[in-house]
């Protein structure tokens, strides 16, 4: 299964992404622009918005770059005050130092960066900052781990879980030249859901979106079934025990 079939998978369930998809913890955004030489604040791969809206909670001044027509649609109805751009992480339509900070939400990984690396430092200002985010599940709560083996690594993969982000993203930086020592940081979250709405999260990752109707299905219906099972899920709302991790790094 090829990263351009993944990538291009979520247009097609857009409205479904802006729903269900958790938004960032505004401490986690604060640690990756904290370094940052001013407030100037590029959100790439930005998606349907829900990194945008946190930008803007904190205060920065948002441009957001996003490929999928589907996606930028939706990004610019949940955010008209956002400036918003069709282009990609190998071709951003910014000049040359344009903004403090590049921030990628559950986005970094999909980026070819041989050709998005020197693109990234291109737009950057010098000192300026480049943030990979992503939300992930804290699998360290005895019924986080059990949904993980429950659901397969197409709806639970090696970046959604405290214990494997961090081994899973360390190197992503690694190819970008002029960019300085990376650091990690994980920050406390939570996402209200129900055991429907989980699923239909669950249903949003790339992974899901590709598979063939009927592994898919069979896929959510063990889902709902350990969901169903289990007291803390089984009825009502609860508090999905979430962290936003941050991977950062400073061009030099």
């Amino acid at each position: 299964m090829t990263g351009q079939l993944l990538r291009s998978s979520f247009g097609a369930a857009a409205a479904a992404y802006a729903e269900h998809r958790p938004d960032y913890t505004q401490a986690a955004v604060r640690w990756a622009l904290e370094v940052a030489p001013g407030r100037r604040v590029l959100d790439l791969g930005a998606g349907t918005g829900k990194l945008s809206a946190t930008l803007l909670a904190v205060g920065v001044d948002v441009v957001a770059v996003e490929p999928d027509p589907a996606m930028l649609t939706e990004l610019r109805r949940a955010l008209p005050t956002v400036r918003a751009l069709p282009g990609s992480a190998e071709a951003i339509p910014l000049p040359d130092a344009s903004v403090d900070a590049v921030l990628a939400g559950n986005a970094l990984h999909w980026f070819d960066m041989a050709v998005a690396g020197p693109e990234i430092t291109r737009v950057l200002a010098p000192g300026g900052v480049l943030a990979g985010l992503w939300n992930v599940m804290d699998d360290r709560v005895d019924w986080v781990a059990d949904l993980e083996r429950v659901s397969g690594s197409a709806a639970i993969g090696p970046r959604d879980t405290l214990s494997a982000w961090r081994t899973a993203t360390a190197d992503l930086l690694g190819p970008v030249a002029r960019l300085g020592a990376s650091q990690q940081a994980e920050f406390p979250h939570a996402q209200r859901r129900t055991a429907d709405s989980l699923v239909a999260t669950l249903a949003t990752r790339a992974g899901m979106l590709v598979m063939p109707d009927p592994d898919r299905e069979a896929v959510l219906g063990r889902i709902r079934t350990f969901l169903g099972s289990r007291p803390e899920t089984a009825e009502g709302e609860f508090a999905l025990p979430m962290l936003t991790g941050v991977l950062r790094a400073r061009r030099q």
